[in-house]
């Protein structure tokens, strides 16, 4: 009798063992949620800049029309044909830039400033006509030397961009805007036979003008862009007019003059490195 009832109370707590396993198998687990995936968001144009660029500035030479009057010696006038102050030459500029970029889809607007230093320069001479100097009889003739130098350029310009790839981080954009850059400027006329000599002396200047051109950006990381970019600069023109010393002044008299035209314009292309905040 003691044996059943031993045998019917296991079977009693193998049942009950069951029954709440099967309760708790149901019951919610505690298991960790698996961890979130970062996904980070997309670059963005918007913001300010500053960086250095540096590359190549050239030009075509500049019109120039070299004219020696005297008034009463119409014989000693002189008008040398249009040339160039130098052939085409070319320069290093290098400097720096700041700006800042709104981005709205793939649209990017911004506006830019920038400044460089230029070692491009320019220079001419030409020997007149020969003729029969009127004092002494003797073969003369005019001679005239004359240099073009930019020592810094700038530009303050807006630029219009598409961010063409789909990370946007490859821009092409166009760009135009006012530009200004100083230098200086010479001529010098000399008479070969009486040592006579007209000189406009050193003129150095700042001169505006406008600029246009294009380029392209690329955003290595949220921070580093790297570009290039062309630019034509045109900064006007200018007529240096040159007066002779006093002994030409007193055998000539005070109408004599020498002047040449010159024309400011120049053609960059530069690497840029911009650090985006």
């Amino acid at each position: 009798m003691m044996h059943r009832r031993l045998l019917g109370a296991a079977y009693a707590a193998l049942v009950v063992a069951g029954a709440v396993s099967a309760q708790a198998a149901d019951l919610p687990t505690r298991k960790e949620a698996p961890a979130p995936i970062f996904v980070p968001p997309p670059f963005t144009w918007t913001g300010f800049y500053v960086g250095v660029n540096a590359g190549g500035i050239w030009t075509n030479g500049g019109n120039a029309s070299t004219t020696i009057f005297a008034s009463g010696f119409p014989f000693l006038t002189t008008d040398w044909p249009n040339g160039s102050i130098g052939s085409s030459n070319s320069g290093f500029i290098g400097g720096g830039q700041a700006g800042y970029n709104w981005q709205t889809g793939s649209f990017v607007l911004g506006v830019e400033t920038d400044f460089d230093g230029s070692s491009l320069s320019r220079s001419r001479s030409f020997i007149g006509t020969s003729f029969i100097e009127p004092i002494n009889g003797f073969t003369d003739n005019f001679s005239a030397n004359g240099s073009v130098r930019l020592n810094w350029l700038g530009s303050t310009r807006a630029r219009v961009g598409w961010a063409v790839t789909p990370d946007n981080r490859l821009m092409i954009y166009g760009t135009g805007g006012v530009a200004y850059g100083g230098g200086s400027a010479h001529l010098n006329v000399f008479d070969a036979d009486n040592g006579w000599f007209w000189s406009s002396g050193s003129n150095s200047a700042t001169r505006t003008g406008w600029t246009i051109g294009g380029g392209a950006e690329y955003a290595f990381t949220n921070n580093i862009i790297f570009g290039a970019e062309y630019l034509y600069y045109n900064l006007g023109s200018r007529t240096l007019t040159v007066t002779p010393n006093l002994a030409a002044s007193n055998f000539f008299g005070p109408t004599v003059f020498s002047s040449t035209k010159v024309d400011f314009n120049a053609s960059v292309i530069r690497a840029r490195l911009s650090y985006k905040f």
